[in-house]
C-alpha cells in the first residue's frame, strides 16, 4: 500500500473516534493544557508547527529550580535538584535521540538564528573560486536575511553568490531531480548548502540522506534548519552524514514561546578546533574552565561552539517535553503521525471547492504533518472565520492556512472536526 493511501477512511464521526481508540501511541493527549474556546469547549488547536502546548510537567519543573534559587542561591549551581552547572547536559540524550544523532553531537544553547550564524562562522568558508550558498527561494526570512548578512560579511555580492532554488512553473514544490541538477551544475562554486529540512510554507520535507550525498560529492558543507523538522521526521543526522544542523524547540518540541534551540555538529567536526569560531566560556575546556585562563580551549563535539552558561528556566521547560518524547519514541510518532495527516488530507479531499486547495506534497517520505491550504484570491476572510468557530491554525501570506495534526496532542477526530467546520463555512 502507497504511504499516502487512503481507500480505507471513512468521513464519519464513528470512524474517526475509532481511530482515536486504536491509535499508538494514543495517551499522551492527556499531557497536555488544550485551549478553552469562549464557549468553554477545547479549541481544536491545529498550530503546533507554531507553537506547541504546554505539557502539564512543565511548571513543576521550571518551579523547582525556582525554589532551588530561593533556597540555596548561587549554590544552587552546585546544590540544586538539578545542579545548574551541568544541567545543559541533562537534554543532552534526549535531544540526540529526537533529532537521530550521538550526545557528542548535540547541545541544546542559544536561538535558532543566533545558532546558524555561529556554525556558518565555522562552516562557510568561502574561497575566491568557491563561495556561493545554495538556499530555498521561499526559505523562512531568518534564514535569507542569516546567509545574505555572511555573504556580505565575507566581502562577496548577494546577487551572484546565492542560488536560490526555485519549483517549476507551475508547480509549488522542489523537485529532487532538479535540485540535484543545480547543486552539480554549480558544483564547483558551491561552498555551503544550507536548507530548511521541512519548508515552512509549503510544508514540503525535503530528502535530507540524499541533498548531502550529493553536497558531499561536489565538494560542498551541508546544513539544515530543522525548526519545522526537529520533533516532526524522523529524523537521522548521524547516519545521513549532515555537517551541521539548527533548529528551535517552541514548535514541535513544546518549549514556549521564544525556548532555547539546538545544535547538531557532525562527530567527523568533533576535533576540528582548526576551524575558526566565534568563542565563548561554556565552549570552553570544562576541566580548566574556571582556571579563568585567556586562551580558549574548546570542548570536543558540539559542546565546543556554546557561548554562555545556560539559561536554566528555558532548558527546565524544554526538558519537560523531551521527557514525554522519550517516553513516545520518535519512531512511533511519526508512525501516527503519518496516519493523521493522510486521514486529514483524505477529509480536505472529500471537501469540493476550488477556493481551496492542497499544496503540500501528497507523498507522506515528502511531508510532516502540516498540510497547507492555499485560499484561491488570498482572502483572509475564511481563515478568520475557521478561528471564530475555536479552529487554532495559522496564516501564511500570502494565500495559505498552515494546519498540522500534532501526533503527541492532535486526535482524528480533531481532523474530522475541523474539516467539518470548515465544509460548513464554505
Amino acid at each position: 500500500m502507497m504511504k499516502n493511501a487512503n481507500s480505507n477512511f471513512q468521513n464519519s464521526f464513528p470512524f474517526a473516534k475509532e481511530g482515536d481508540e486504536q491509535a499508538t501511541p494514543k495517551h499522551f493527549r492527556h499531557k497536555f493544557f488544550i485551549p478553552k474556546h469562549s464557549n468553554g469547549e477545547n479549541v481544536i488547536y491545529l498550530t503546533g508547527n507554531s507553537l506547541g502546548l504546554q505539557p502539564k510537567t512543565t511548571r513543576n519543573y521550571i518551579e523547582q529550580e525556582l525554589k532551588d534559587w530561593e533556597t540555596f542561591g548561587v549554590e544552587g549551581h552546585f546544590h540544586a535538584k538539578n545542579p545548574w552547572m551541568p544541567y545543559h547536559e541533562f537534554l543532552t540524550n534526549s535531544m540526540a535521540n529526537v533529532v537521530g544523532a550521538k550526545p557528542i553531537e548535540t547541545v541544546v544553547m542559544n536561538s535558532l538564528t543566533v545558532n546558524l550564524h555561529l556554525l556558518m562562522v565555522s562552516f562557510y568558508r568561502p574561497t575566491e573560486k568557491r563561495y556561493k550558498i545554495v538556499i530555498e527561494k521561499n526559505a523562512f526570512p531568518s534564514d535569507q536575511y542569516a546567509v545574505q548578512s555572511q555573504i556580505k560579511f565575507h566581502g562577496f555580492d548577494v546577487e551572484n553568490s546565492l542560488i536560490e532554488l526555485t519549483s517549476r512553473e507551475g508547480e509549488t514544490t522542489l523537485r529532487i531531480e532538479d535540485i540535484e541538477e543545480i547543486l552539480r551544475e554549480n558544483g564547483n562554486e558551491i561552498a555551503l548548502i544550507m536548507l530548511g529540512g521541512v519548508n515552512y510554507y509549503t510544508g514540503q520535507a525535503f530528502d535530507m540522506q540524499r541533498i548531502t550525498e550529493i553536497g558531499h560529492e561536489i565538494g560542498a558543507v551541508v546544513g539544515f534548519d530543522l525548526a519545522h523538522a526537529a520533533g516532526n521526521l524522523f529524523l537521522q543526522l548521524h547516519d545521513w552524514n549532515v555537517d551541521f544542523a539548527a533548529w528551535c524547540s517552541y514548535k514541535y518540541l513544546n518549549s514556549g514561546p521564544g525556548g532555547i534551540a539546538g545544535v547538531f555538529v557532525h562527530e567527523k567536526h568533533a576535533e576540528s578546533f582548526d576551524l575558526p569560531r566565534f568563542a565563548g566560556w561554556w565552549g570552553h575546556d570544562k576541566e580548566t574552565r574556571f582556571l579563568m585562563g585567556d586562551e580558549f580551549v574548546p570542548i570536543r563535539g558540539a559542546e565546543g561552539w556554546q557561548l554562555s552558561n545556560p539559561p536554566i528556566f528555558q532548558m527546565a521547560s524544554l526538558r519537560a517535553s523531551l521527557e514525554v518524547f522519550e517516553e513516545a519514541g520518535m519512531n512511533n510518532l511519526r508512525e501516527k503521525s503519518i496516519k493523521l495527516t493522510n486521514y486529514l488530507e483524505f477529509l480536505l479531499g472529500e471537501i469540493k471547492d476550488e477556493r481551496i486547495e492542497i499544496i503540500t506534497p501528497k507523498n507522506s517520505d515528502e511531508r510532516g504533518c502540516q498540510l497547507s491550504i492555499r485560499v484561491r484570491n488570498a482572502d483572509k476572510s475564511l481563515f478568520k472565520a475557521i478561528t471564530e468557530r475555536g479552529i487554532i491554525a495559522d496564516w501564511r501570506e500570502p494565500d495559505v492556512i498552515r494546519v498540522a495534526p500534532v501526533p503527541l496532542y492532535n486526535s482524528f477526530m480533531d481532523c474530522w472536526k475541523f474539516v467539518e467546520i470548515l465544509k460548513e463555512i464554505l
